[in-house]
């Protein structure tokens, strides 16, 4: 993993999720409050960096965080951007869905236009959404911490990124400390 860029600016983290066919509002919302489920355990380590401080001076944030959910309906959209609920059919659930998704939305142009000044980006998607990241190449060598299937940790190591083993719907605890870990590292 490169160091940050900047090292005496704040640290920029970004997480990527995708959406969830659990929706936790019935009219309009940030993306952030609208999907529980399988989003929930990346919506509490986006949390639990956003409120950390650093431990030498606990009146400053540990990192700047920020959150994008790659949705099914409105393609990659900030986590305060405002949206409707869709019907949970529509939900991509499969590597057919996340192309033709991809075909309508562009959802890896707009990851690569927003990624690219972060220190790290966290990517906590299914194995094929992941490969169709890798394969458009929209992520910064040296900066990425993937949470994703064993196979593509061969791919994620050329690319000097983080590999770990996705455990769990999302993020998985133990994975969870050792993102936190790796932000508190690199901004302290």
């Amino acid at each position: 993993m490169q160091a940050k860029a900047y090292p005496s600016a704040p640290t920029l983290v970004c997480v990527i999720t995708n959406d969830s066919t659990v929706f936790l509002k019935t009219g309009v919302s940030s993306a952030f409050e609208m999907f529980g489920g399988r989003c929930t355990e990346v919506k509490k380590l986006v949390a639990r960096l956003d409120t950390a401080s650093m431990t030498n001076d606990p009146t400053k944030k540990l990192c700047e965080v920020s959150f994008g959910i790659i949705s099914s309906r409105f393609g990659y959209v900030p986590a305060d951007y405002t949206i409707m609920p869709y019907p949970k059919e529509a939900v991509m659930d499969s590597p057919e869905d996340y192309e033709a998704v991809q075909e309508k939305k562009n959802y890896l142009g707009m990851i690569d236009y927003t990624c690219k000044l972060f220190d790290r980006i966290v990517v906590c998607v299914p194995k094929h959404m992941m490969k169709m990241i890798m394969d458009a190449n929209v992520l910064p060598d040296g900066r990425v911490i993937a949470v994703t299937s064993p196979e593509l940790k061969a791919e994620c190591e050329k690319r000097d990124w983080m590999f770990l083993e996705r455990n769990g719907p999302r993020v998985g605890s133990e994975n969870a400390d050792i993102i936190f870990e790796e932000i508190r590292k690199i901004s302290e």
